[in-house]
């Protein structure tokens, strides 16, 4: 039987449109982000309703981001190991994805793009040393250590431990930057590394001007920079695509980072460093400034822009002034109003898994639980905002008082209470119940957010988050979902009885592919533990191991397992009864009743020949039976275009499996046995 993740990720591949819609699939820490070659193909409104979907937002004219919260990269694994996403992921990297988001969203779209995905690496890095910080301020607290200036080497040790975080920053933040444009990662990291040598830092002063090349240059600090390393990558990509042009290809690994690195190091110690840094300290005095005439009014509008800010995504850029601000100030002074927002929408969310718990709702307990846990313990809001806040009318109306509230309560207290300082943070942190001793006046603080947590909480235990129309909807889609879940667990009791029954008959042996199988659409009709199974070849010609295909996705076992076959026929049919899961010119994806799910590939890299030598017999979903013929192909065409002939046969979900063993051969037919799959 499927697991749960497989098939819902089965169901969402099917409701963007397949995977020969699937242009590009990457995620991040709760969403899915698919770029789709046709968007009008996904059908949002179904997976929307799916109870495993917490939120589907669509991003420019091809962008979709599909929300599943904390186990996102489950599903992300299981979503590139079905038939034909593979080779989308492989024909998608193969191009710069500069070029392919910059010509598909307007240049507003694609700098939050660019922003978004510089950080999402970086943040892993970010949250661990700003947890060891709270660590390190709990122990100052309790007055095991003193924070700012620590005497013990065990605790100098551990502030090494953070601060190579904040202090290699620019590194970090220019190689990813530089990978999502196209340019070399390495180079991009390389120029920011120049300026964070011993040697650099050595010729002086923040501040002093030295003569380089005859020329002033004007000495800046670059440790904990966002800013400079971001434009330099922008630049790297362009002086790498000028000097692609000029350079013959055949020395482009030579000559190309020597001349990227030789104009780039020097552009931006003296143009594109300072004019980073300026910008940065542009934007933090200017937010320094608001808070100086008004905390008020930066305590408040913080908290209340940030629920429209998170669902498009606009909230990046706000993290690189966060992390610029403790650059430059040394503490920052947004994430203590932010936390009035993510507080307000964790009180939400716990309101909505009371109100479920009372109702006896078990799907929507399920999803507000999930966005309980991954906002008050990781900070992570988005679980929250997509599994209920943007679902139901009225949930914003009990959101936006809390964010109010709190943030209200941060920027008036100080006000009228002068001995109280406003509160702000000392290290870039994600705010939770774990990260609150990283900002000071931690008092006014926990006061913040737990007017803005119980605001929310109550406004939605006393009032509902939903309107009259949605309780309905609600109260019938919970009884679909118990229906189905009842027939689930029925459907699961009558396979777990089968072995038992089949046992009891006197049925013992190994199971042939032709043996009579229940109904193939699903994977209920698995073999049962210790099973043994064979499959035929799906077409004539020679069987030789998986190690001679020359593609590492498909030698390294990357796609799956089994062997390939230098075919001496031209027509590809079924070994077995089956369901069509994925059909392409050039391959075709079956699901035999006993559940191993076959990939046939054609020749290499013949997605490039488009379709041409190559007719396909059925249609996807389509219930086939053994020797039915699958699709037919010209060797000649495939010869012309140089592409290898060697199809690649393999089993992609192998995982499921005890042992898959491939039966290589000189001669192989339909009535060959190419593959033996054992069942755990």
């Amino acid at each position: 039987m499927a697991s749960k993740t497989m098939t819902t990720s089965e169901f969402i591949l099917e409701k963007v449109g397949g995977a020969e819609n699937v242009a590009n699939l990457t995620h991040c820490a709760t969403r899915l982000r698919f770029q789709l070659h046709d968007q009008s193909k996904a059908d949002q409104k179904a997976l929307d309703s799916n109870p495993d979907v917490l939120g589907v937002v669509p991003q420019g004219t091809t962008g979709l981001q599909v929300v599943m919260g904390g186990g996102v990269a489950d599903y992300y694994q299981a979503l590139i190991t079905q038939p034909g996403m593979g080779e989308s992921a492989k024909a998608s990297n193969g191009k710069k994805q500069y070029d392919g988001v910059r010509g598909k969203y307007s240049w507003v779209d694609y700098c939050f793009e660019f922003l978004s995905d510089t950080f999402r690496p970086v943040l892993w890095a970010l949250l661990g040393a700003s947890l060891i910080i709270t660590l390190l301020v709990l122990f100052d607290t309790f007055d095991i250590q003193d924070f700012r200036e620590p005497t013990d080497s065990t605790f100098i040790f551990m502030h090494a431990m953070w601060q190579s975080v904040f202090y290699f920053l620019p590194v970090m933040v220019g190689a990813c930057a530089a990978r999502k444009l196209g340019a070399n990662e390495w180079v991009g990291a390389a120029i920011p590394c120049a300026l964070l040598t011993p040697t650099f830092i050595g010729m002086g002063e923040p501040g002093d001007v030295v003569q380089v090349f005859g020329l002033p240059m004007v000495l800046n600090g670059y440790s904990g920079q966002v800013f400079p390393p971001l434009i330099a990558a922008i630049a790297l990509f362009w002086v790498e695509k000028g000097l692609k042009k000029i350079i013959p290809s055949a020395v482009h690994m030579v000559f190309v980072p020597f001349f990227s690195l030789l104009i780039m190091i020097p552009a931006t110690a003296f143009v594109f460093g300072p004019f980073g840094i300026g910008i940065g300290n542009g934007i933090s005095n200017l937010l320094n400034s608001v808070n100086e005439f008004s905390p008020l009014i930066l305590a408040i509008i913080i908290p209340m822009l940030y629920p429209f800010l998170v669902p498009l995504g606009l909230h990046w850029p706000l993290n690189a002034i966060m992390i610029q601000n403790i650059a430059t100030l040394g503490y920052d002074i947004i994430q203590g109003p932010m936390g009035a927002w993510n507080f307000a929408c964790f009180g939400t969310v716990t309101g909505v898994m009371f109100v479920a718990m009372r109702e006896r709702d078990r799907q929507m307990r399920q999803v507000s639980l999930g966005g309980m846990m991954a906002g008050l313990l990781g900070g992570i809001s988005e679980p929250s905002l997509y599994g209920v806040m943007l679902r139901f009318k009225k949930s914003y109306l009990r959101l936006l008082p809390g964010c109010f509230a709190g943030g209200l309560v941060m920027g008036l207290v100080p006000m009228i209470i002068p001995s109280v300082d406003a509160v702000t943070a000392s290290a870039f942190v994600f705010t939770s119940l774990l990260t609150i001793p990283a900002f000071n006046s931690v008092g006014l603080y926990v006061a913040g957010i737990a007017v803005a947590f119980f605001t929310s909480f109550f406004l939605v235990v006393f009032f509902d988050y939903r309107s009259d129309e949605e309780k309905i909807s609600a109260r019938e889609a919970s009884a679909e979902y118990e229906r189905s879940m009842a027939e689930e667990a029925a459907a699961d009791a009558t396979v777990s009885a089968a072995p038992a029954a089949a046992a009891a008959a006197g049925t013992a042996g190994s199971v042939a592919v032709a043996d009579a199988p229940a109904p193939a659409t699903t994977e209920k009709t698995a073999l049962r533990p210790g099973a043994v199974t064979t499959v035929s070849s799906p077409l004539a010609g020679r069987a030789v191991p998986l190690s001679e295909v020359p593609d590492p996705m498909f030698s390294g076992g990357n796609v799956g397992q089994g062997l390939a076959v230098i075919p001496t026929g031209t027509t590809v049919t079924a070994p077995g009864d089956g369901q069509i899961l994925a059909l392409f010119p050039h391959a075709v994806g079956i699901r035999l009743d006993n559940g191993i799910e076959l990939l046939v590939h054609v020749g290499l890299d013949t997605v490039e020949l488009e379709g041409k030598g190559f007719t396909s017999h059925v249609e996807k979903k389509q219930r086939v039976r053994a020797g039915d013929p699958l699709l037919s192909f010209d060797p000649e065409v495939i010869a012309a275009a140089g592409k290898p002939i060697i199809t690649p046969v393999v089993v992609q979900n192998h995982r499921k499996f005890a042992s898959v063993e491939a039966h290589t051969a000189d001669s192989v037919d339909a009535n060959s046995t190419i593959i033996t799959v054992t069942a755990k």
